[in-house]
């Protein structure tokens, strides 16, 4: 990998003439704009953040010194997360000189600032789902801020490898690469053994994703480029970039719309890469004001309160006969991970919906709760959520028609009380994300930009690869799954070069292959053994 950190010539004076606009400095302008946002987004956040702390109590400094490291640590990963994927939707647009690269720096940060606050937080949740249900229950353990420390550290260490040496490689890989690593150390050193814990559904459906994703990037930006060819006759839009001349603007506006398509698509997918594991922190740090939503009004509450009667009554008509569970917690668990419905299942989970309906009952809002059952109530309002929907995805038990409906309604109750981002934490991510790509743009954009094909990039070909890459993010957005940023263009561009007859660089082809292919084992290795020291530290 070592040669993608020195420079590749590509057409005669075209590197040098790069390297003279990337070292061009910003202008004023931009850096007090730049600035002024920085400040702005760090008030908006120390200003929320001290109002949601403002109730609680703790004992000593402790918890808020851990929240303060993690918070880095997590914040980190975001950063050197814009080294990668945020570059990427600048490469195309400097390339073909549609944008200077700075002023393409500034415009892809706010459209990912907006993708993030507009961002629905389910592929958050997704990350989170691939976790060991215990080690997610016991977030506030010494078990829990091992899990979280150990793979945001893995990820950040192999991203900031892999940046130096200018490989795009992915973060998506990394991170359930590094969750894959936690959640088998974890399991190893049960005393069951095994990975049962993993939820091995989610991480293979995430996998497929990650794995077909940059496949189908590559063959339909190679697809697209040879349609545009035979449909649209615009010799200029097959041409490379001229010196340092801007393309025709037709041209520029399609390839400062892709730019803006795949920057606001990332932030609104690998932006929330990190929202779930800092959430996690949140309520493990300080449950009483993350553990659950404080912002359902009491009309709300009310009505979550019938609907956990009623759900308790659909539950109750297809129990088997048998005694109370004495531990209906940890029945729900097993079912969670091993998937299987046991005759006590199902009583258990009637047993969990009860208590919660006894436990909000005398409080007119969430807020209101006591900070000791906060982290209680989340944790069986987390297993009812999971649970229920695992029974809907495998249709057992044979709940009718408005039965089903009723409980999804419910689990959209439960998840609108657990699963919720705060918009300061998106803030947060979006500032990190901004931060990194200025900072680190340059080597990244190199490599997708020059040493990819052997040919200069065309404009056609950085519209394809872009228009590809923003689709497929939109779509995995739509089934709550993350995809990597990195690839998808990369890939695209690669399919370009191949359907245009431009050549590919065969060895920055197998070193972006082998980031792929390696970043998911090592990132896993990396985070368990990090696992196993903080579990003993811890």
């Amino acid at each position: 990998m070592a040669d993608l950190a020195t420079a590749v010539h590509v057409v005669p004076g075209h590197s040098s003439l790069l390297d003279r606009r990337f070292t061009r400095r910003p202008s004023r302008v931009g850096v007090w704009i730049f600035l002024l946002a920085l400040i702005a987004g760090l008030g908006y956040i120390a200003v929320h953040l001290a109002h949601d702390l403002g109730n609680v109590t703790v004992n000593g400094v402790w918890p808020y010194l851990l929240l303060g490291v993690a918070l880095t640590i997590a914040l980190g990963f975001e950063f050197v997360n814009g080294f990668h994927d945020t570059a990427n939707a600048v490469a195309t647009v400097i390339y073909t000189n549609s944008m200077s690269p700075h002023l393409a720096v500034v415009w892809s940060g706010l459209c990912n600032l907006a993708g993030v606050l507009l961002s629905s937080g389910a592929v958050a949740f997704a990350i989170i789902a691939l976790l060991p249900v215990n080690l997610i229950l016991k977030v506030s353990s010494g078990n829990g801020f091992a899990m979280v420390f150990a793979l945001l550290i893995a990820a950040i260490l192999w991203n900031l490898g892999t940046w130096w040496f200018g490989l795009p490689a992915s973060s998506s890989h990394t991170m359930v690469g590094s969750i894959i690593g936690v959640g088998l150390a974890s399991q190893l050193m049960s005393p069951h053994g095994g990975a049962s814990g993993l939820n091995w559904g989610q991480v293979l459906k995430v996998l497929e994703a990650l794995l077909f994703s940059p496949l189908l990037g590559f063959f339909m930006a190679a697809v697209l480029l040879l349609l545009s060819k035979w449909l649209l006759r615009y010799p200029v839009l097959y041409e490379a970039p001229k010196g340092s001349e801007p393309p025709p603007w037709p041209i520029r506006l399609l390839m400062i719309g892709t730019c803006t398509g795949v920057s606001y698509f990332h932030g609104s997918n690998d932006g929330q890469k990190g929202m779930g594991l800092i959430m996690l922190i949140l309520i493990g740090t300080v449950p009483t004001a993350y553990a659950i939503n404080h912002n359902a009004t009491a009309a709300e509450v009310q009505s979550f309160i019938a609907a956990s009667v009623q759900t308790e009554r659909i539950l109750e008509r297809h129990v088997q006969p048998g005694t109370p569970d004495p531990n209906p917690r940890a029945e729900v668990t097993n079912y969670i991970q091993s998937k299987q419905l046991q005759p006590g299942t199902l009583l258990a989970m009637s047993q969990l919906v009860g208590e919660l309906t006894r436990e909000i009952s005398g409080y007119k809002t969430l807020k209101s709760i006591p900070a000791q059952e906060q982290t209680s109530i989340r944790n069986d309002m987390y297993l009812t959520g999971r649970a229920l929907q695992l029974m809907d995805r495998a249709h057992d038990p044979a709940f009718t028609a408005k039965e089903r409906a009723d409980l999804k309604s419910y689990e959209n109750r439960l998840d609108k009380t657990t699963k919720y981002i705060p918009d300061w934490v998106k803030v947060a991510v979006a500032l990190a994300l901004g931060l990194g790509t200025m900072v680190g743009w340059k080597r990244i954009v190199v490599t997708v930009g020059e040493r990819i094909g052997k040919e200069q990039m065309t404009y056609a070909q950085g519209a394809a690869a872009g228009l590809v890459t923003m689709v497929t993010i939109f779509a995995a957005d739509a089934w709550s799954l993350p995809v990597s940023t990195t690839h998808i263009l990369s890939s695209g561009v690669a399919g370009t070069m191949s359907a245009n007859g431009s050549g590919l660089r065969l060895s920055t082809v197998r070193n972006i292959a082998a980031g792929w292919i390696f970043t998911l084992p090592a990132a896993a290795l990396l985070s368990g053994l990090l696992y196993l020291l903080f579990h003993a530290i811890f």
